[in-house]
């Protein structure tokens, strides 16, 4: 397709110079160069292709960035990139340096904030028309909320005060799985007209201003006005709650949804229209399934099959940490009645598509509110179930409350599921996992496990289900080595871990994914005559004391490996033994990531970055030892070179 159009558009106000009749073209092209752009470098394609139209109409009505809009989750955003003078740089997204799959402030003063968890909009929207009002500002506010987000408990908090303090702005009900209403045709078409009609409003505001004298005559004119519309209308939660509802109208139409807008904003209050989009508009393949098109890496344009790199083509078929969980819990739950799985809107994301079709009835999706997800588990654990909640690293965050006052202080196993744990790669700062260790290691009485394989996780998950208190089973976005496969399996218990290679020189305590590079990083370290004893840890909470107390009688010093930031992570958790049972005199290095927010890249680029390949931990040992004589081995530590 030519791009007629969009060529000439690098800001919104370019946007405006074209024709209203000209828009559905520059939506057409606007679909287009997204599909390309998603299928090279992979991407949120269904939520962006389902908010093409109404991304285009916002900014055709709206002045942004003095207006401003906040997205609801920030991957339907992909337009708004391209509109406001990012449409150059699209092939860089979600690449180390290049554009986030999220709206950032740092990229653009067009986005308010970095948005990549559900449910925040409203209440971002509130926040700054509060502000506006105080400041005596005149911008309009306006959130998008969709895929689910409204569903979320922090969106339904900031609904109720918003509707209570009424303040202008204007909520946008994405509505493209939820179907809150069917109610669309030529009726709601024409009652939408109506409700929106600038005269229809003068004339309301006039005749309530009047009867401000007259409270139950005011009262019953108003049931009046209101009572035929709310018989076709879907809106009486909305304006019960104090909004003024319109809609359902079609996101698709985006000529009409600029007259909308212009009519609705125009209200200077606190509304909320409805539009009903399909998730994946335009793309053939999204469309037919929402799930493989909401997060995708490169594809084909005409078949939507993943393009898979020369690595991947040769490499076999890998089993992820994600399927190693779910094969472990279908298979401990067809012995175990009592195990039920619960997920807050991700069953396909966190592995639990196959226990949802084998155990229906023990499965339970509560939506976008992951809070409730564990305050549930730790109730279900209450009366005699054993909970399994899988959930990502960054999404848990959201939930530590409920970890501890519902689960821990009330003596309850729940299995938390901790995937994503560690760097997540491409989507970035909102969604990586390497704080989880922090913000769970002071509940009391938790445990903190990391599988480095298969056997593992399913014998800390076997361990977990018996467990009667919180277990954390947290694992990496990754693919499991076949590395340890010819290793010897052996049970373990809560707080055991292995020694996969003794040494004299110094330890390398490794946790979860870190174990690979630690034995790597051995043979590494034993062509500069080190020698290194690797210990498997397998938990970060209860840590293995004598493991660790051995390690400082063995050897002249501890190099702690962790895939989490150093702040709280496990090697702290070793420091914080060693120092209560008085054992200073063996030096103690941590290698695990900065505490900072890390941003979108390759996970294998960043563990590089962050000195966590074998190669780098190896080269980070040998400095060390140069450099501390107390701790050098006898030989010589330059020989190899």
């Amino acid at each position: 397709m030519e791009m007629k159009w969009i060529n000439k558009i690098n800001s919104p106000a370019d946007l405006k110079k074209v024709s209203l009749e000209t828009l559905p073209e520059v939506a057409a092209e606007y679909r287009q160069l997204l599909i390309e752009s998603v299928a090279r470098t992979g991407g949120h394609l269904g939520a962006s292709l389902g908010t093409v139209e109404v991304t285009i109409a916002l900014h055709y009505v709206l002045n942004s960035p003095d207006d401003k809009i906040c997205w609801d989750v920030g991957h339907q955003a992909y337009v708004h990139k391209m509109i406001t003078g990012r449409r150059d740089r699209m092939g860089t997204l979600r690449q180390a340096g290049g554009l986030s799959g999220f709206p950032s402030p740092w990229e653009s003063p067009h986005d308010p904030f970095i948005v990549g968890h559900a449910g925040t909009a409203i209440s971002q929207a509130l926040g700054l028309a509060c502000a506006r009002d105080l400041k005596q500002g005149k911008e309009k506010v306006v959130a998008l909320v969709g895929d689910g987000a409204i569903s979320a408990g922090l969106s339904f908090e900031a609904l109720n005060h918003a509707g209570h303090l009424k303040k202008n702005m204007l909520i946008i009900l994405n509505d493209n799985e939820m179907s809150i209403s069917k109610n669309v045709g030529a009726v709601s078409h024409y009652l939408n007209k109506v409700i929106t009609n600038p005269h229809y409003n003068r004339v309301r505001s006039e005749v309530e201003k009047q009867l401000q004298r007259f409270p139950r005559l005011r009262k019953f004119a108003n049931a009046s006005l209101e009572g035929m519309k709310h018989l076709f209308i879907p809106g009486a939660l909305f304006e019960e709650l104090g909004y003024r509802y319109f809609g359902p109208a079609d996101g698709h139409d985006v000529i009409r949804l600029v007259q909308i807008l212009r009519d609705v904003l125009a209200l200077n209050t606190c509304s909320l229209l409805h539009i009903i989009t399909k998730k994946g508009h335009g793309c053939e393949f999204t469309e037919k399934d929402a799930e493989k098109g909401h997060g995708v890496s490169p594809f084909d344009i005409k078949t939507g099959e993943k393009i898979r790199g020369e690595q991947e083509r040769t490499a076999g078929p890998a089993v992820s940490f994600t399927q190693a969980f779910s094969d472990a819990l279908l298979k401990l739950a067809r012995r175990n009645p009592h195990i039920v799985a619960i997920t807050a809107a991700m069953p396909s994301g966190t592995g639990l598509v196959e226990f949802q079709k084998m155990f229906p009835d023990r499965f339970f999706d509560v939506g976008i509110a992951e809070q409730h997800a564990v305050s549930f588990a730790g109730a279900m654990a209450r009366g005699g179930m054993k909970p399994v909640v899988p959930v990502y690293s960054s999404f848990l965050q959201r939930a530590h409350d409920s970890v501890m006052h519902d689960v821990a202080l009330q003596r309850r196993g729940v299995v938390l599921a901790v995937d994503r744990a560690g760097l997540v790669g491409a989507d970035g700062a909102t969604h990586q996992g390497i704080f989880d260790i922090a913000y769970l290691g002071s509940v009391p009485g938790i445990v903190l496990a990391a599988p480095k394989d298969e056997f593992e996780m399913e014998k800390m998950l076997e361990l977990g289900i018996a467990s009667k208190t919180v277990f954390a089973l947290r694992y990496p976005r990754a693919n499991i080595s076949r590395f340890f496969d010819d290793l010897p399996k052996r049970s373990f218990q809560v707080g055991e871990g292995e020694v996969l290679f003794e040494g004299t020189d110094v330890t390398l305590l490794a946790l979860g994914s870190m174990v690979e590079a630690a034995y790597k990083a051995h043979a590494l370290l034993k062509k500069e005559g080190i020698s290194a004893r690797v210990v498997n840890m397998r938990f970060a909470r209860p840590l293995d004391e004598e493991l660790i107390l051995e390690s400082v009688r063995k050897t002249k010093g501890i190099f702690t490996l962790e895939e989490h930031v150093l702040t709280g992570g496990f090697g702290s958790k070793v420091l914080e033994f060693l120092e209560e049972h008085h054992q200073t005199q063996a030096p103690v290095w941590r290698l695990g990531l900065p505490d900072e927010f890390i941003e979108h890249g390759s996970r294998d680029d960043q563990l590089d970055v962050f000195g966590l390949t074998p190669e780098k931990v190896a080269a980070f040992v040998v400095k060390t030892l140069a450099g501390n004589k107390a701790v050098s081995p006898k030989p010589s530590l330059g020989h190899s070179a």
